[in-house]
């Protein structure tokens, strides 16, 4: 009998295993040591084939073995579960359930049950359970309970099973209590997987670095910075400070905290650092100092991903630096990232409040797919610009595409149409989301449509639509109604809801600089002046709005009454020029 030569493209696992099977059968002279059954070299190949990811190979000789055990069995199914072919290895274990005579082993149990975990199907996984205690396998392998575990924490609504599964595990170990605390945190119950840490910190129970990480994770969750700070002490007792993502998540843990000194402290700390750490920090910076931000990312030690350029994108976004913008949207097409949808929404979004609506409209048309963002985003940017109608027929083109709106799109419909004046297109769009698409209106959404109404002049509709809320207005609604007051002069109207949002004694330094500045245009200085003690008491102070422009790579920024720009006299000179045109 001859046999064919293994040829050399099959991978190596698969091929050493193929050679050792026709080794067993050419060799005429028995070895000195027991050779491999079969079954055994069989079980070999298919592991090989599907750690190669060829699963058709690995079910054929599984086909065509003339007797199956529970290891050959428990090989295709962890291999199916391995290969994300979850539903293949649970029908895997029916079949050996029906076929076979040999019982399941606790490798086997373990294996169907990550598989039900991933199928996040609760009743499969109790079908296995319900099994597993049948064959003993439950409170006696610890392969099994912390499957078990998993499964309950992936699949439950509540933590409630997993917690009664993890009290009947004798003996728990490192996977036992960072499995609980994973699921209390991936249900952002940070508070009670702390509560876990500090259990297994009594119980002497051996840490790990992940362990750790779910911990500070958990911190960053609940915004304890104090619990994060002692945690990271902990983190150099124990000498995990050397581990990447152990820090990475103390760092992710201060930048979540706004403890941006420590987070930079801890950055210049570490020995090694991997593209999850600059992009955590390059993110952290992006709201509070977003130019720090951009500064970072000029000394980022590693290739660039997709979430290093939607942070500087925000980062850009923050500070209207279109040029700026531009330059990173260009760093974006050289890598052919231009496609990703993480990257083009928001670019549509940066492109819009930078001032390019012609720029944000084109990334959105090159679009090869859009979700609800994208499409969003571009009917924010319209509406900000004024171009009501464009934002209108980018709804309608969005419903016939087939995704369905939701509460924020009606948002970003109901404002285009308020800054465009299109007061009856508004109302339509408002009576569809509750007619057709049963979303029910909350405050900011009465908000939008009294401040459409307002501005539209329809005063006294706004006031009906008030008293007819399910629920009592707040300052924004009150504020919004205000507007459209003094704009359209209605001073019987106004001086009511000015006295409306007094009794709501709003938090915001706005509302009180809004009513300051009415009082102030008709002459009533004594109320001005309550108005600026009510803000003195408030502990705070409204921003002044501050313009931006940029001038030969340099951002210029202005406020009413500024005095100190060094190009004051040219800025005086374009202002008279645009004054005259807008005479004109």
């Amino acid at each position: 009998m001859s046999y064919r030569k293994v040829p050399n493209q099959i991978p190596p696992p698969v091929r050493n295993a193929l050679i050792s099977i026709q080794n067993c059968k050419l060799e005429s002279n028995p070895p000195p040591f027991p050779p491999k059954s079969p079954a055994k070299l069989s079980t070999n190949l298919i592991k090989a084939y599907f750690d190669n990811g060829l699963l058709k190979q690995a079910r054929q000789v599984f086909d065509e073995m003339p007797e199956r055990d529970v290891v050959a069995w428990t090989a295709m199914i962890s291999g199916y579960a391995s290969c994300n072919r979850h539903t293949f290895a649970w029908m895997m274990f029916k079949d050996m359930l029906s076929e076979s005579l040999d019982h399941p082993n606790e490798f086997t149990f373990s294996s169907v049950l990550k598989a039900c975990k991933s199928m996040k199907s609760l009743c499969y996984g109790a079908l296995s359970h319900g099994l597993a205690l049948r064959h003993g396998f439950v409170s006696g392998s610890m392969y099994v309970d912390n499957a078990l575990l998993d499964m309950y924490a992936t699949c439950c609504v509540t933590m409630e099973h997993a917690c009664l599964v993890f009290r009947e595990i004798r003996v728990k170990n490192q996977v036992s209590w960072t499995t609980l605390m994973t699921g209390f945190t991936h249900r952002n119950d940070g508070f009670a997987a702390l509560e876990v840490f500090r259990q297994m910190s009594m119980e002497d129970a051996e840490q790990c670095p992940y362990s750790f990480s779910i911990a500070v994770r958990a911190c960053a969750g609940v915004g304890s910075s104090t619990y994060g700070q002692q945690l990271h002490a902990s983190v150099f007792k124990h000498g995990f400070h050397l581990n990447i993502p152990v820090m990475n998540s103390i760092l992710d843990m201060y930048c979540k905290c706004d403890y941006l000194n420590e987070a930079y402290e801890c950055f210049n700390g570490m020995n090694e650092r991997d593209e999850i750490t600059w992009n955590t920090l390059i993110a952290g910076y992006e709201k509070s100092d977003p130019m720090r931000s951009l500064h970072l990312f000029l000394q980022m030690g590693c290739t660039p991903n997709c979430f290093t350029y939607s942070s500087v994108i925000a980062a850009c976004t923050n500070l209207s630096v279109l040029r700026c913008g531009q330059q990173i949207h260009g760093g974006i097409l050289k890598r052919g990232l231009e496609h990703d949808l993480l990257l083009a929404n928001p670019l549509i979004d940066m492109y819009a409040k930078s001032g390019s609506i012609e720029d944000s409209s084109r990334i959105f048309h090159e679009m090869p797919f859009r979700d609800l963002f994208s499409w969003t985003s571009m009917m924010v940017g319209f509406g900000s610009h004024g171009y009501g109608k464009e934002a209108v027929g980018l709804f309608d083109q969005m419903v016939s595409s087939g995704i369905q709106p939701d509460r924020i799109v009606f948002m970003a419909v109901l404002t285009a149409c308020s800054h465009a004046g299109l007061v009856d297109e508004g109302l339509s769009y408002f009576k569809l989301m509750t007619d057709e698409y049963g979303i029910v209106p909350d405050r900011e959404i009465y908000a939008c449509v009294i401040d459409l109404l307002g501005r539209g002049g329809r005063v006294e509709e706004a006031y009906d639509m008030i008293l007819g809320m399910r629920f009592e207005p707040d300052e924004s609604i009150w504020a919004a109604f205000l507007g459209g007051c003094k704009a359209h002069g209605q001073p019987i109207m106004g001086k009511m809801a000015v006295q409306r949002v007094l009794d709501l004694r709003p938090r915001k330094a706005g509302v009180y600089v809004m009513l300051a500045n009415m009082y102030t245009a008709e002459g009533k200085w004594g109320d001005r002046a309550k108005m600026r003690t009510l803000i003195n008491d408030l502990g705070s102070k409204k921003v002044a709005g501050r313009s931006w422009v940029e001038v030969q790579d340099r951002i210029y920024s202005f406020v009413a009454g500024d005095g100190g720009c060094s190009n004051l006299e040219s800025v005086d000179q374009v202002l008279r020029v645009l004054g005259q045109h807008m005479i004109e």
